[in-house]
């Protein structure tokens, strides 16, 4: 049995529903997966038993006590997949935010994700040394990022792409939408934290502080002493007095990596409440995700050999949000 998770609500999930908040802060889990917790009364809201459906005041005392499922083998979903690039040993596919990479041990069925749909549009036939639950995966996406993530077709390939993310020699750029005005670091001189970096024409602010489990919320990760090192590089694309389009390249590969050094900055990524983001004010249905997109990753083919770039477009969701953020 998994030990019991305590959250405290913010103030500004009030109104939430308190199904749909625990799902939030609870990746990996399902929302059916928490609303039969709920229902089991393995959710306590200030001490209390409550409904999935209850809404949430803010500053509640909430404690889960999550039941954990044997693992999984997964099994091939006729899911539409967006395929960026393919040879022998790899693929390379545009995931979408809300999608999750696997199915975990503790997650209500192997359903819906990134596994179900590589396993029907290649009939089985992935990578074996990410065992049954996770064929095929080398490396994953928080499950509402969403971009570019390259899977293993062969074990030769997974063996060759791992080596390459444990080298840190794969290239991974982001691109955030973010709470707060970024200036151009060459405006900006001395950013109140990291240091501004200039490796080629553009100038870039970095971030070297460690990231570890967060002592108080257990599903968060912080910034902190007892953490791993971390290296994250922004720079602003567009920007205005209340957002701003951030190019976001990181060089460790640490759990919320990006989420938790933008959120340490006072820039949340929109969206994202689970590291403190408001509720945007641009007149547009408040998100169910947030606003980080996987939006170009390079490697070297374990078939050829040669380097491979593969630029992730943007779904229409983001593009209206940039739109009515004026960004």
């Amino acid at each position: 049995m998994a030990e019991p998770i305590h959250f405290e609500a913010p103030e500004d999930a009030a109104g939430v529903r308190l199904d749909r908040f625990l799902t939030e802060q609870l990746e990996g889990y399902s929302r059916t997966r928490i609303q039969a917790w709920i229902r089991d009364g393995r959710v306590l809201v200030d001490d209390n038993t409550a409904r999935p459906s209850a809404k949430l005041e803010g500053g509640e005392s909430i404690e889960v006590e999550p039941q954990e499922l044997a693992p999984l083998r997964a099994v091939p979903e006729a899911i539409p997949l967006d395929v960026l690039y393919e040879d022998e040993d790899c693929v390379v596919v545009c995931k979408p935010a809300g999608m999750a990479v696997h199915a975990g041990a503790g997650a209500a069925g192997a359903s819906g994700t990134l596994v179900n749909a590589l396993l029907h549009r290649f009939q089985g036939k992935l990578s074996s040394i990410g065992g049954e639950l996770r064929p095929g995966i080398v490396h994953r996406l928080d499950r509402f990022t969403s971009g570019a993530i390259v899977a293993a077709k062969t074990d030769r390939g997974h063996q060759a792409l791992a080596e390459q993310f444990e080298r840190r020699s794969v290239g991974k750029t982001y691109q955030a939408i973010v709470h707060g005005q970024v200036l151009d670091p060459l405006i900006e001189t001395r950013p109140a934290k990291g240091r501004v970096i200039k490796p080629e024409a553009t100038a870039w602010v970095r971030l070297e502080s460690p990231i570890g489990r967060d002592t108080r919320r257990r599903a968060r990760m912080a910034v902190g002493g007892g953490g791993r090192p971390a290296i994250t590089d922004y720079r602003p694309l567009r920007s205005n007095l209340r957002y701003s389009l951030l190019e976001v390249r990181i060089h460790t590969g640490r759990t919320h990596q990006i989420r938790v050094h933008l959120s340490w900055i006072g820039r949340p990524v929109v969206g994202d409440r689970l590291y403190g983001a408001a509720s945007p004010d641009d007149g547009v249905e408040q998100p169910d995700r947030y606003y980080l997109h996987a939006a170009l990753l390079r490697f070297r083919s374990p078939s050829t050999g040669e380097e491979v770039s593969v630029v992730a477009p943007t779904d229409a969701d983001w593009n209206q949000r940039l739109t009515a953020l004026e960004l």
